[in-house]
């Protein structure tokens, strides 16, 4: 499998599992056997991911990717190796420098769901090409990913607005949005995955779904004023 397949998702889910460390072996930069880069992907991936995981209290040491071909038996073994050395060092993911169990767990999760709007606020940065390796540490900077998580975006349908096309509710890739004919739509905030789908896809005549930044939604409506009652002209 390409290293560029590894999504920000699995290495998310895999410490949200317990896993002490997640390892990530690509072919050598400039090396790709399917002319996609995909090792760029997963190098940025991972970038990305241990400038999170020191904003919700988990070691990035804990995190690791390495380069080699195929034919580099014995530099996959010492890589491994040591990597395994290293977190038996560090000890349990629950006995790390971090919050509590059950907070750490709790951070995990709020930041998955947030995934697709993390990598479509960073698609430039994700996508680069970085040649020089001291321009790692360079790439995602702690600032910007506490911005970033602090003030991510979420969606509200204004029910003033809201004309029940179904639009943004036939639109949404989790099905996030309850709504029907002649009935105003909601946004179900923990399903909701920010990824703007309902946003983009809004017509512009009705601009009936906002961003709300750096807070939290609005409460939806009851149930009872959810009926849409269309104007005569």
């Amino acid at each position: 499998m390409c290293s560029g397949r590894v999504d920000l998702e699995f290495i998310l889910r895999a410490f949200a599992n317990g896993v002490d460390g997640v390892f990530i072996g690509g072919c050598r930069l400039n090396e790709c056997n399917y002319i996609t880069h995909g090792n760029y992907n997963a190098l940025n991936t991972v970038l990305l991911c241990r400038r999170i995981m020191e904003c919700i209290g988990l070691n990035p040491e804990r995190l690791r990717i390495e380069f080699m071909s195929s034919g580099e038996g014995m530099l996959f073994t010492d890589a491994v190796d040591q990597f395994c050395k290293s977190i038996k060092v560090l000890g349990p993911l629950s006995g790390d420098t971090q919050p509590d169990p059950e907070q750490l767990t709790s951070r995990l999760e709020e930041v998955r769901k947030l995934v697709p709007y993390i990598k479509i606020a960073k698609r430039e940065k994700l996508e680069s090409r970085l040649q020089d390796e001291t321009q790692y540490d360079d790439l995602f900077t702690r600032e910007e990913m506490d911005k970033l998580l602090s003030e991510a975006e979420s969606y509200y349908i204004d029910p003033d607005k809201c004309r029940a096309c179904m639009i943004c509710s036939k639109r949404c890739p989790v099905d996030a949005i309850d709504g029907a004919k002649n009935r105003i739509h909601i946004i179900d905030q923990v399903k909701c995955i920010k990824c703007g789908t309902c946003y983009d896809a809004c017509p512009p005549r009705f601009g009936a779904v906002a961003k709300v930044s750096g807070q939290p939604a609005p409460p939806p409506i009851p149930e009872e004023e959810r009926t849409l009652v269309k104007k005569r002209a």
